[in-house]
C-alpha cells in the first residue's frame, strides 16, 4: 500500500532544489513515512527487480558500507516496484546465500505510485524495469543529487558515499569539491567573479580557480 501526498503523482522527474514528493508505504521494516527521515540526510535509492544480479550485488554492497553512510548521518532507503512478499524473500535469500543482513528498509510500490511521483516511469509505464535511480536528499527533504543507471550497469556505492560527504561538505556554500573530492583532500575556493580580482590575480586562472585546504576555511571537515 502506498500513500502519496496530494498531487504528488506526475511523470516529470524531479530535480536538483526539489522537495522530494513525501509518500508513506509498506516496507520490510514496518510503514516507512518519507518525511520520517527529516532532519539527517538520505539516499533514497530504487532497484529494478528482486532477484536479479546486478541488484543483488548493489544491495550487498548498501548493506556492508551502513556504517559508512551511518557515519556521515545519512539514512538509507531501498525501492522497487515488487511486493513486500517478494522483498521479504529476497532479504532473506540475501541472508541466507551470501550472510548478508539488509539493515534499512525496502518499500514496496507495486502500482508504481511512488516511481511516478518521483518521474523514474511515464505515466503511461507498466513496470520499471530501466529504473535504477538515486536521490540524495538533504535534513530539509530537498533533492540535492539526482542519479540514473541502466538495468544493465551496476552503481559504485563507495561513489554515493563520496557524492554524500561532497554534498555534506558543501552544503553552507563556503567551498566546492573539485573532481574526484574526498574528505580530507583540498578544496576550491568560492570565486567571486569581480573585474578587480581578475585583474589584481597574478595568473590567469588564480581568480576563479584556487586550491584551498580545508583547515584554511571556519568550520572545514564538517
Amino acid at each position: 500500500m502506498v500513500d502519496l501526498e496530494p498531487g504528488a503523482a506526475q511523470a516529470a522527474a524531479i530535480r536538483i532544489g526539489e522537495p522530494a514528493p513525501d509518500f508513506t508505504a509498506r516496507s520490510t521494516h514496518g510503514p516507512v513515512s518519507l518525511d520520517q527521515f527529516r532532519g539527517r540526510w538520505l539516499v533514497f535509492f530504487s532497484h529494478p527487480a528482486d532477484f536479479t544480479p546486478v541488484c543483488t550485488s548493489e544491495f550487498i554492497a548498501f548493506a556492508q558500507a551502513a556504517d559508512r553512510f551511518a557515519a556521515l548521518d545519512c539514512a538509507l532507503l531501498g525501492h522497487s516496484v515488487d511486493s513486500l512478499f517478494s522483498h521479504l524473500a529476497w532479504v532473506r535469500a540475501l541472508r541466507d546465500a551470501f550472510g548478508v543482513a539488509i539493515p534499512f528498509p525496502l518499500v514496496e510500490d507495486p502500482t508504481l505510485e511512488i516511481a511516478r511521483a518521483f518521474g523514474m516511469v511515464s505515466a503511461q509505464a507498466g513496470d520499471a524495469a530501466s529504473v535504477r535511480a538515486v536521490y540524495v536528499i538533504d535534513p530539509a527533504g530537498i533533492v540535492q543529487a539526482v542519479n540514473w543507471y541502466p538495468v544493465s550497469v551496476g552503481r559504485s556505492v563507495d561513489e554515493i558515499l563520496r557524492l554524500v560527504a561532497a554534498l555534506k561538505r558543501t552544503a553552507d556554500g563556503t567551498v566546492l569539491t573539485p573532481e574526484g573530492w574526498r574528505p580530507g583532500h583540498r578544496l576550491l575556493a568560492q570565486p567571486r567573479f569581480l573585474a578587480a580580482e581578475a585583474l589584481a590575480s597574478d595568473t590567469a586562472a588564480g581568480w576563479f580557480y584556487s586550491e584551498i585546504d580545508d583547515t584554511e576555511i571556519a568550520g572545514g571537515g564538517s
